[in-house]
């Protein structure tokens, strides 16, 4: 499947697989900005043209385990119609983190993927299932 791919910034840079078989893309920060606080959010310089019936979702990457950082959304969602810039905010975990991406650290990852086009129905009453209304903690531990 070809997706398109502007470059914003110079330096940007166009994301690829690190290996054969990985679902993400690894994303690359080119700038920091919004320092403040307690957030940080890095610009990756690239914006997408997802096809029509496909979302982008964007995830941390496992390097963020050695950051003092959580990717703040947890999933972004890169919708179809979409064409601004890719951009990443993490909260501090620690106040300011000793520990944080650089420009030029690849700091998340894109996974494009096809969605369903859903119609919802409204009904009276729901089919019984076995967990049926159990919520939290209702299968077990």
């Amino acid at each position: 499947m070809k997706v398109g791919i502007k470059k914003l910034h110079p330096d940007a840079v166009i994301p690829k697989y690190a290996k054969p078989g990985d679902a993400g893309l690894d994303l690359t920060a080119v700038e920091i900005i919004n320092d403040e606080g307690f957030q940080v959010t890095y610009k990756t310089g690239l914006a997408f043209e997802i096809p029509l019936g496909y979302v982008g979702l964007l995830y941390p990457r496992s390097s963020v385990r050695n950051q003092q950082i959580m990717l703040s959304n947890c999933v972004g969602v890169i919708d179809s119609g979409y064409r601004g810039e890719i951009q990443f905010t993490f909260n501090k975990l620690a106040g300011v983190p000793s520990k944080r991406y650089a420009v030029g650290d690849r700091i998340g990852q894109l996974i494009i993927m096809p969605y369903p086009e859903i119609e919802l129905v409204e009904l009276e009453q729901l089919s019984q299932s076995e967990r049926g209304e159990g919520g939290f903690g209702s299968t077990g531990n």
